[in-house]
């Protein structure tokens, strides 16, 4: 595969996306691309983080994890963008982010990547596909591809979302079945995006 670069740009705030984001992470290295994993800012007050034990001990837990820069979407022949419902679009601390890109998009610096996106909510149906549809809608914007998943491998018919891996926190940790979804769809994207690049290189 031709050498391409992966980031993969997330918010989590008590780790189930987090750990969704480590999976994508694994399925586009071993698709052979150069991963970056970054967290977008917490941009919640410090008394509100501070009321839920988990949320303060992920803080924790992810210091070492830098956070995503313009340059990260500069770098990268792809993205991935992971976040948690939050009634139905995604969380605010990732619009916050990609907010600021006006200045690349303008430029054109956002085009012809391939995009993708990942997701978690806390029960079944609470807002997963409408939270990916929101997120394509930037990628339009910025002149992306979009890659899905789609039913591209035999784990999609069982963790049923053609529109990005998402996963019922509610029904504790992510399971085997939904850690392989997001491996698959991170190398679906890191080898069409290595498509791609060798046919512009072409």
């Amino acid at each position: 595969m031709r050498s391409v670069n992966v980031a993969i740009i997330y918010y989590s705030s008590t780790g189930t996306v987090h750990t969704l984001a480590q999976a994508a992470a694994e399925g586009a290295e071993k698709a052979g691309a150069e991963v970056r994993l970054r967290k977008v800012a917490e941009t919640a007050p410090p008394e509100a983080v501070g009321a839920r034990p988990e949320w303060a001990r992920h803080l924790e837990d992810t210091a070492d994890v830098p956070e995503a820069t313009h340059g990260d979407l500069e770098w990268a022949d792809a993205v991935l963008f992971g976040t948690p419902t939050r009634f139905g679009n995604p969380a605010g601390q990732l619009r916050a982010f990609i907010d600021t890109t006006g200045p690349l998009w303008f430029q054109g610096k956002l085009a012809d990547k391939v995009y993708s996106a990942f997701t978690a909510s806390n029960t079944a149906h609470g807002g997963q596909e409408s939270t990916l549809l929101a997120l394509a809608n930037t990628f339009y914007h910025w002149g992306g591809v979009i890659v899905p998943p789609g039913y591209t491998d035999p784990v999609q018919f069982r963790s049923g979302n053609p529109y990005g891996t998402s996963h019922v926190a509610g029904d504790g940790p992510p399971g085997e079945v939904v850690l392989q979804a997001a491996r698959h769809q991170a190398r679906r994207v890191a080898e069409t995006a290595a498509a791609l690049k060798a046919g512009h290189a072409g």
